[in-house]
């Protein structure tokens, strides 16, 4: 009975992921030509959305009150251009080189405006958003933002390379390279000053800015080799060196995640590491865990740890197991415009799982690592670390899940993308209707990646590969082991079992964050977590029933950590 109740379970799992995987289908082909709609209609001057932008210039969004977003920012300028310069070289878009010079002549004149950053060299370079007439915007704001230089630089640098490639070395040398360089010579002599985050909130150092800075600087100096200006590449390279070892700093190995700013007081599980992940994406690189690649293990570590923040605070994620996507957001503690779910958030935690997805194809394998545990224990209760040739069933059962997976987060936009097909902002967090601004440029964009990344597309390499930290780079980490938790307990319908203990990675007792546990093999409710290794630990699990909690009785379950290896808990709701 049991083997026949099994086997009909996974019949019904499977029918299940193969309706999902046909809805994210018919989505894509209707969505598509939208997005990509939606991304020219914002940029200046023939965009029927951006009257009075000047040509290159693009709008964040059409909307002009509540949020009022008729500025262009660097970054957001950047990232759409990055998207679409990939098109135009992969051969997938080939009308695109007017857009993308009348970008190059926008940004290069953007550079030269005074600002209340400064001038061209004073600062001026980090002055996050413009008017759409390329006129300083003098305003209050957080400034300045260092990611702008980078993202740019890094757009240029990739059009510039297919230049050389095909034979227009000379443009490149001539027009392209003074703005490249500006660029990067602000980011070799500002990288490790404060910055306003990418969310333009907090002021400190900040994950996605280090790593987007390292990139660039890597693909300048390659540039600056190819054309002979050479002169630039040993400051180039000795600064991505130190930029490459502050970034590992970042690191909170329990419960094992990138912690996204140094400043800002939150908990540091941010959107920001996932985009991190997704924009230094190198398939040549493999999971190589230092450049953090999106099938890296602290990658994935780090995905988990930030899609679970957000099961239990937006309503739309209500009866939703433990183990399905959800609705992403900025960070958890985030209560602009109500704190809401962002379309670009799920399509990133989408993109990076395709990424991964897309190198184990290439490598005819996966690893799982200690790190990577809890990531993969989501998806085969009896995954053990090791590595997994494409050839085994263990291998299969992975790759099919997590693509499953990766297509809940694009069916979970999809749910709460309106007929028409517009992706604003955000989508509310009680019912999922649009809100913020609309039509905005940079959910169009992040589509369009995501879809690309889905379909086995990739970008070019930027040099990622083989990459290591100096020597002289303090990089040590505490030493962390998984911990699975497995509890029996009999729950009614809407009650769900938490984990909460003494430490961090437990959540300090908390039962506002506590871990849900996935109730995959029910009665049995399990979850993995990354803990201190050699260390004591008190720990209980609680019933959480629209918002009323029920604690297991005293005293609390307590157990010390190994030094190395897996931990497996069995404990009966008492």
């Amino acid at each position: 009975m049991w083997r026949s109740l099994r086997f009909a379970s996974t019949l019904g799992l499977c029918a299940s992921a193969f309706g999902q995987s046909s809805t994210v289908d018919s989505y894509i082909s209707t969505e598509s030509p939208i997005a990509k709609a939606g991304v020219l209609a914002n940029i200046g001057s023939s965009g029927v959305e951006s009257s009075g932008a000047y040509p290159g210039v693009v709008i964040a969004s059409p909307s002009t009150t509540d949020p009022d977003y008729l500025y262009t920012w660097v970054r957001d300028s950047s990232l759409v251009f990055k998207m679409l310069i990939d098109q135009y070289t992969s051969g997938q878009d080939t009308t695109l080189r007017g857009h993308i010079n009348d970008f190059i002549a926008a940004e290069a004149n953007i550079q030269q405006v005074p600002n209340p950053s400064g001038t061209i060299s004073t600062g001026g370079l980090g002055e996050p958003k413009f008017n759409i007439n390329e006129t300083a915007f003098t305003g209050a704001w957080g400034r300045p933002q260092r990611d702008g230089p980078a993202l740019r630089s890094t757009a240029m640098i990739t059009y510039a390379t297919w230049l050389i490639a095909n034979k227009n070395e000379t443009y490149v040398t001539d027009s392209l390279w003074p703005i490249i360089k500006l660029d990067l010579d602000y980011i070799m002599n500002n990288w490790n000053e404060t910055t306003f985050d990418l969310w333009e909130e907090v002021d400190s150092s900040s994950f996605f800015t280090s790593a987007v800075q390292h990139r660039a600087l890597r693909q300048g100096s390659a540039l600056a080799t190819a054309i002979g200006q050479s002169s630039v590449v040993n400051g180039y390279n000795t600064q991505a060196n130190n930029i490459l070892c502050f970034l590992q700093s970042f690191w909170n190995p329990s419960p094992g995640f990138m912690t996204a700013n140094t400043g800002g007081g939150r908990s540091g599980r941010d959107a920001n590491t996932v985009l991190t992940s997704i924009h230094v994406f190198d398939v040549e690189a493999g999971c190589d865990g230092v450049t953090f690649q999106p099938c890296s293990d602290v990658a994935l570590s780090n995905l988990k740890v930030y899609v679970d923040s957000f099961r239990e605070i937006y309503g739309i994620n209500a009866g939703i197991r433990a183990d399905q996507a959800v609705a992403t957001g900025r960070y958890p503690e985030d209560v602009y415009q109500g704190g809401n779910p962002w379309y670009l958030a799920s399509f990133a935690v989408a993109e990076q799982l395709y990424d991964a997805l897309i190198v184990w194809s290439n490598e005819g394998l996966l690893t799982v690592t200690d790190v990577s545990f809890p990531f993969f224990q989501q998806f085969d209760a009896s995954i053990k670390p090791g590595t997994y040739s494409s050839l085994t069933p263990t291998y299969s059962t992975l790759t099919t899940a997590i693509k499953n997976f990766a297509d809940g987060f694009i069916a979970t936009a999809a749910k709460y993308t309106p007929s028409g097909g517009g992706l604003a902002e955000q989508y509310t967090r009680s019912d999922g209707t649009p809100t913020s601004a609309f039509d905005l440029t940079w959910s169009y964009a992040s589509a369009l990646t995501a879809f690309n990344a889905r379909a086995g597309k990739t970008s070019a390499s930027w040099g990622a590969a083989g990459l290591s930290v100096s020597p002289a780079c303090s990089t040590s980490k505490a030493s962390t082991v998984p911990v699975i938790f497995n509890v029996n307990a009999t729950t009614v319908v809407g009650q769900n079992i938490y984990l909460t203990g003494s430490v961090g990675a437990l959540t300090d007792w908390s039962t506002t964050n506590a871990i849900l546990m996935s109730s995959a093999d029910y009665p049995t409710w399990s979850t993995a977590v990354t803990l201190p290794a050699n260390t004591q630990i008190q720990y209980k699990y609680i019933i959480v029933n629209n918002g009323d909690i029920t604690w297991e009785s005293d005293p609390n379950n307590e157990f010390t950590t190994s030094m190395s290896g897996i931990t497996t808990l069995n404990d009966v709701w008492r």
